[in-house]
């Protein structure tokens, strides 16, 4: 098992020369997990990227520009067109298994790729922002808009895509949650998956900032197993956070809209989870919603 605090648990931009499109990278390796491979990366105009599958499922989650995907599945053009994750909800293209495919920019920008394994197959699936699930969650200083990209229920084997926007001064994922044991119920219903999670930070102005805490108390497994986490991270815009386990809210900086794209796999396509018992209590005293949301 791997110990976790604040040093491996931020993932910051840096440069790859060997792979100059390549912005962020998050490997099973890097994080100490079993599912979620993570990448952006950023195309200049009739620039492309090439790659392939393999045994995983994938999707493409457009942050800014417009893209076009040529495969050996079929071929997509128009994909994007926002200029940031604050003007609209994201284009999100799932490609299944055993795909070789190529992004090309028709117009330059920034794009996110993830890929999970999987022993199924599943149909490519275009998801465009008309199709896109969009709502508010919790109220008060804790409201924030969530973008269901790749909802559970939807027809892949283990990918979840969730876009959330948090209004400077408001706090998001909470009350705290985990997910990080398969549980059921006595009837058998799934009360608790056991999932990765990824938190891909933008910042609107992108020099403001989020600050978001990973915890783990003797329900999560690391935890019974002697490593436990505590662990701050100051989310700036470009960063990404790691959810191994445990509990995991966020708060943003007042000024400032925090934009985060969660990516989650695990043992089950779902978002099952437990609130910690401590702070649950709130979401019975909200009087109302923030009304700078929704943002569009």
């Amino acid at each position: 098992m791997k110990q976790y605090d604040s040093s491996n648990l931020l993932v910051q931009p840096e440069s790859h020369p060997e792979d100059p499109d390549l912005v962020l990278s998050i490997t099973p390796e890097s994080a100490g997990w079993q599912y979620i491979s993570f990448q952006t990366r950023r195309l200049a105009t009739d620039e492309s990227w090439r790659f392939k599958t393999g045994e995983n499922e994938l999707a493409l989650v457009n942050l800014s520009g417009r893209y076009a995907v040529a495969s050996d599945k079929g071929a997509w053009t128009g994909i994007g067109g926002r200029r940031s994750p604050f003007e609209s909800a994201a284009h999100a293209l799932y490609l299944p298994r055993h795909t070789a495919f190529t992004v090309t920019a028709e117009e330059g920008g920034e794009f996110a790729a993830t890929w999970c394994p999987t022993d199924e197959d599943h149909e490519p699936w275009l998801i465009t922002p008309d199709k896109v699930s969009t709502g508010l969650r919790g109220g008060d200083n804790v409201t924030r808009q969530i973008n269901d990209l790749l909802p559970p229920g939807s027809p892949v084997h283990r990918l979840v895509l969730v876009e959330v926007y948090t209004p400077g001064g408001n706090w998001s994922s909470y009350p705290p949650h985990k997910h990080d044991g398969h549980i059921r119920d006595a009837a058998g219903a799934l009360i608790e998956a056991d999932l990765e999670e990824v938190y891909y930070y933008r910042i609107d102005p992108a020099e403001g900032y989020a600050f978001q805490r990973v915890y783990t108390d003797d329900s999560c497994p690391l935890h019974k197993a002697g490593y436990p986490i505590d662990a701050v991270m100051l989310a700036e815009d470009g960063c990404a956070v790691l959810v191994p386990e445990g509990y995991h809210p966020v708060v943003s900086a007042p000024g400032y809209t925090t934009y985060y794209l969660n990516v989650l796999a695990g043992s089950a396509q779902s978002l099952a989870n437990q609130d910690d018992p401590r702070y649950s209590w709130v979401k019975d005293a909200y009087r109302g919603t923030d009304d700078r949301l929704p943002l569009y």
